[in-house]
């Protein structure tokens, strides 16, 4: 959809089944502190250990991480990948899903870069 029809849409009332704008699931799958940062740390560089993850999103605690990343798998954006080898290894990458939000997010850091020093 170009954004000529979203607008025209968009005037049109767009709402999902449930009644809402459909940009309210999205903001509602990417709210937290932190969900928005372990996408972009995963755009960078993927797949990446947990404690690659903590060391780039300092001062993140454990349980933080942890639930963001789940919240993240459950939403179908990333992928986690358990190792069976000792000790423990687990990675985390993005899904497809989560790769077709790199646009997205380059527009809104065009945007930023536009409009915020």
């Amino acid at each position: 959809m170009t954004y000529e029809e979203f607008k025209e849409k968009v005037g049109n009332v767009i709402l999902t089944d449930e009644g809402n704008c459909p940009v309210t699931p999205v903001v509602q799958m990417l709210q937290g502190k932190w969900k928005l940062q372990i996408l972009y740390e995963l755009c960078i560089k993927s797949p990446m250990r947990f404690g690659e993850l903590k060391k780039m999103l300092t001062p993140i605690t454990n349980t933080a991480l942890t639930n963001a990343l789940k919240e993240l798998e459950a939403d179908d954006l990333i992928q986690r990948i358990q190792y069976n080898e000792m000790p423990l290894r687990v990675e985390y990458s993005l899904t497809l899903k989560g790769q077709d939000l790199l646009p997205v997010f380059y527009s809104i850091m065009q945007w930023g870069m536009k409009y915020i020093p």
